[in-house]
């Protein structure tokens, strides 16, 4: 007879037993930490599949890999959700220089996702900066008619939740361009997305709303180093021009899959609860923070379970979501087949935000629910989990609607995310082990919570 591993059969006897919560809680940080798998997975994500941009070779690799990954674990049902996703390809890796004169400077740029490419020649034209969309308006068609569009409003540092810094600036990337073709624009340079100056563009989805194909306009990123330049140089020569080249190209539509495990509720398995992240990630990097570590956080919750022989009372699911970079189809997705099904969803939870060390929690939820919740935080205080707030609960669950549940995001330490998010720098090695394995523990931890005392009616 195979001998099970002391942990596990002092964690089946303690859950057999009905052990009080804190010791449950010990258990799950004890496992995660000593017998995880989430780095590893990561590990093989980021290093031997790489970035998983939605309708590359990659993402298909992508849904492979974490399918038959699930499949080892033992969960009652592992299956794959089909969905169109959009294929957009980058190309020739982008050129740009600022031309003052007779002086020529090479600044680092990258094209904004979903955006067109310019002549084979590149484009080559005068420069107007702005802070925001609504200086368009103020400055009109005369002034902006064919030239580049410079939008140069920073992400606020004085934010402690950077996540407000970002959704301070986000609308010049996402609707920059369409609203500056509008004024006759030729083109779009966007500042990343990005609290610290350095080299690297920031990549990110953009749109080009309802506007006319005939009227759409290249639109890049410039790292916050090129920014700045970009900025002293036009102060000092309002006649600046700036050279861009890229050969981004959009392909029709190509089948891809959410990936989904499932652990049967034992009393109640019409309630349904979820956890996890978004599988594809940009192409300019392994996407390890955004949102890999979701990913391999989620599958460790399901995990973790496992090896404590936890049956839960409600259904729980890990659901690995395509295409939320630059569509969020698979969110889409998978609440059109909820729907459908008539499924029951009262909590879902998600890890979008990194894998640095992880601080709480936030919630989408009525005020009965968000008082349970942080009725939990008690529990949590030795692991050094403390923020149990109102907040957004994540993009790929936000479509979910069910009668009455609860989403939540988990919050890791926001201070040093978007040094990575969307850049060539989001790679493996920027990943800290015991931090992923306590974010996965925290996640484990509150689904467990939650699967034991349900959610207020």
């Amino acid at each position: 007879m195979k001998k099970l591993p002391l942990l596990f059969l002092l964690s089946a006897f303690s859950l057999s037993a009905q052990s009080n919560d804190e010791q449950v809680l010990k258990d799950i940080y004890k496992l995660s930490l000593t017998n995880a798998k989430c780095y590893s997975w990561l590990d093989d994500l980021s290093n031997k599949i790489g970035p998983r941009l939605s309708g590359s070779e990659n993402a298909q690799k992508a849904v492979e890999y974490t399918k038959k990954q699930l499949e080892t674990l033992g969960l009652d049902k592992v299956y794959l959700q089909e969905l169109m996703v959009p294929k957009w390809v980058r190309g020739e890796k982008e050129t740009a220089s600022i031309q003052d004169g007779k002086t020529k400077t090479n600044v680092p740029v990258c094209a904004l996702g979903m955006s067109i490419a310019t002549s084979k020649k590149g484009l080559t034209a005068n420069v107007i900066e702005v802070h925001g969309i609504k200086e368009l308006a103020e400055l009109g068609e005369d002034k902006i008619k064919g030239k580049i569009v410079f939008y140069n409003r920073p992400m606020d540092p004085e934010n402690i939740e950077t996540f407000r810094s970002y959704g301070g600036c986000v609308d010049q990337r996402f609707a920059g361009a369409k609203e500056a073709a509008k004024f006759g624009a030729v083109g779009v340079i966007v500042r990343s997305m990005n609290l610290r100056l350095d080299d690297l563009p920031h990549t990110g989805t953009m749109s080009y709303g309802d506007l006319p194909k005939g009227e759409y306009i290249p639109a890049a990123a410039i790292s916050t180093n090129g920014a700045e330049l970009l900025s002293k140089t036009l102060a000092k020569n309002p006649d600046t021009k700036f050279f861009l080249k890229q050969s981004c190209e959009q392909f029709e539509d190509v089948v891809s899959y959410n990936v989904v495990g499932q652990i049967e509720g034992s009393e109640h398995p019409e309630r349904i609860m979820t956890v996890g992240g978004h599988l594809d990630s940009w192409d300019l990097a392994d996407g390890s923070h955004d949102d890999g570590a979701g990913v391999v956080q989620g599958m460790e919750v399901m995990h973790i379970l496992r090896q404590l022989n936890y049956r839960p009372k409600n259904t729980l699911r890990v659901v690995l979501f395509m295409n939320e970079e630059n569509g969020g189809r698979g969110g889409d997705k998978y609440n059109e087949l909820a729907q459908t099904n008539n499924e029951n969803h009262i909590f879902a939870l998600e890890s979008d935000s990194g894998g640095f060390s992880p601080r709480g929690f936030s919630f989408e939820c009525n005020d009965a629910n968000l008082k349970k919740m942080q009725s939990f935080t008690a529990l949590f205080e030795p692991y050094l989990i403390h923020s149990f707030v109102k907040g957004h609960g994540g993009s790929d669950i936000s479509p979910l609607q069910s009668k009455n549940m609860i989403k939540a995001g988990l919050k890791p330490d926001s201070q040093r995310y978007f040094d990575y998010h969307h850049a060539a720098n989001d790679r493996f090695d920027a990943i800290n082990k015991r931090e992923l394995e306590l974010g996965a523990a925290t996640m484990a931890s509150l689904m467990y919570l939650v699967d034991q005392k349900g959610i207020e009616d």
